[in-house]
């Protein structure tokens, strides 16, 4: 069967300089908005330093689930530690979901209690925050559609930096304004955006961790690819899952024509190996029965 033989490339390179970068630039910079959101009274800030924060641990996080994914498979873990990965984004997105609960829960006491801030120092420090957002969040750019820990690291950044340019707003709203309840309703517009970045990131790991086909695998074309083959009249029993956030693995039942050798049988499991690389399957286990043996139920 004739195929275009340059398969997709769903692995990411190597993203821990991009990890260590981040880390690195988002730790110093909370430290900064924790500082300056005390000095200034700001619960924008504040609530922004505890995010980014969140952002720290859930980088470091994801930076070991791939250090200890390269390790070698053991008799007790036969698949590796592929599944870090997964087990890791889920963690994130949770941890998210608390610090967005914090954040609108603060905003909802600061609205009824509101409090003196300092606009011009607020917009300063969120405009500081939009530069360290941005740079942190182009160096995941390019992997982003490959793995969902670097899909995830790059959402929460880019929402970061979104969210800096509001902060930005805000604060200069209440510098000319004095409005109190400026401060709050970016705590809570931070809240939304958080949100919305995080929930499919939170569905997706979850599905992911109780072995749900991956959003990008479609049964239906891994049937009709494999009947596609010469010899293969049925493929049924298949169970595809996610090894990793960048690996997959099926296992499958096939049907095959009478009187086939095992030359011809092991040439048919190699070809749909093959078609399966382009499909983001990457571990394929097969078995197989002639038609004659299925009428037989034997």
């Amino acid at each position: 069967m004739a195929h275009d033989h340059s398969h997709h490339n769903h692995t990411v390179s190597n993203v821990n300089k991009a990890f260590i970068i981040g880390i690195v630039l988002n730790a110093a910079f909370v430290v900064v908005e924790f500082v300056t959101g005390i000095y200034t009274n700001s619960l924008a800030l504040l609530s922004d330093a505890g995010h980014n924060l969140s952002d720290v641990a859930t980088l470091i996080l994801s930076l070991f689930a791939f250090k200890i994914a390269k390790r070698k498979a053991t008799k007790r873990y036969t698949y590796g530690f592929h599944k870090g990965t997964i087990l890791a984004s889920l963690v994130n997105a949770v941890i998210l979901l608390i610090a967005v609960g914090s954040i609108g829960w603060e905003a909802i006491q600061r609205f009824m209690h509101p409090e003196e801030t300092q606009g011009k120092i607020i917009s300063i420090v969120a405009a500081i925050g939009i530069i360290v957002n941005g740079i942190s969040a182009l160096f995941f750019f390019r992997d982003k559609e490959k793995d969902l820990n670097v899909k995830g690291a790059y959402l929460h950044l880019f929402a970061d930096m979104l969210v800096s340019v509001g902060v930005v707003i805000a604060g200069i709203i209440i510098f000319y304004t004095d409005i109190k309840w400026i401060d709050p309703l970016i705590s809570l517009i931070i809240m939304i955006v958080v949100l919305f970045s995080t929930w499919s990131l939170l569905a997706e790991s979850f599905r992911l961790s109780l072995d749900a086909v991956p959003a990008d695998i479609n049964l239906e074309k891994i049937k009709s690819e494999t009947l596609k083959i010469k010899g293969v009249k049925e493929i049924h029993h298949i169970h595809v899952w996610a090894m990793s956030t960048t690996r997959n693995a099926m296992t499958a039942h096939l049907i095959l024509e009478e009187d086939l050798n095992q030359k011809q049988i092991a040439e048919i499991k190699h070809t749909l190996k093959h078609e399966l690389e382009h499909l983001n399957i990457q571990h394929v286990t097969l078995e197989t029965e002639s038609v004659n043996c299925k009428e037989k139920d034997c």
